[in-house]
């Protein structure tokens, strides 16, 4: 089992970034060719999706989406911090995401990226990458 750190600076207080290539590099310099591949984030406002790439107007349609649903502000929100809204997208979305990984690459559509995703920006962030043989 391989275990890899990255670290990610986020420039909005919500974006989605693309992180398949750093995932791919990873996959690479383990040497492991079939088995699994879990990403994680140890934050509790930002977490991981697996979606389109070929169309930006995704993300920004998924971010709109996300902010109409949980708006940033919202006069009944209670946390004394101010990101509920982050709290709650990041619930959404989940911390993790679980990849098959197939003759040494990962088992994504033609459509699809992996995308960090930051609710509570700008911030340095860091995530993990596991990657388990077998």
């Amino acid at each position: 089992m391989y275990l890899y750190e990255h670290r990610i600076s986020t420039k909005g207080a919500q974006q989605m970034s693309k992180v398949t290539g750093m995932v791919r590099e990873d996959i690479e310099k383990s040497g492991v060719k079939d088995g699994i591949v879990v990403v994680f984030s140890p934050h509790t406002t930002a977490g991981f999706t697996i979606n389109e790439n070929a169309d930006p107007d995704v993300v920004h349609d998924i971010l709109m989406g996300m902010e109409e649903t949980f708006p940033t502000r919202h006069t009944r929100y209670r946390h004394m911090e101010g990101n509920s809204h982050a709290h709650i997208k990041t619930s959404c979305f989940g911390p993790s995401q679980t990849m098959i990984l197939d003759g040494g690459g990962l088992v994504l559509g033609i459509w699809q990226d992996l995308y960090f995703c930051e609710f509570d920006g700008p911030r340095n962030r860091k995530f993990y990458v596991k990657i388990i043989e077998g």
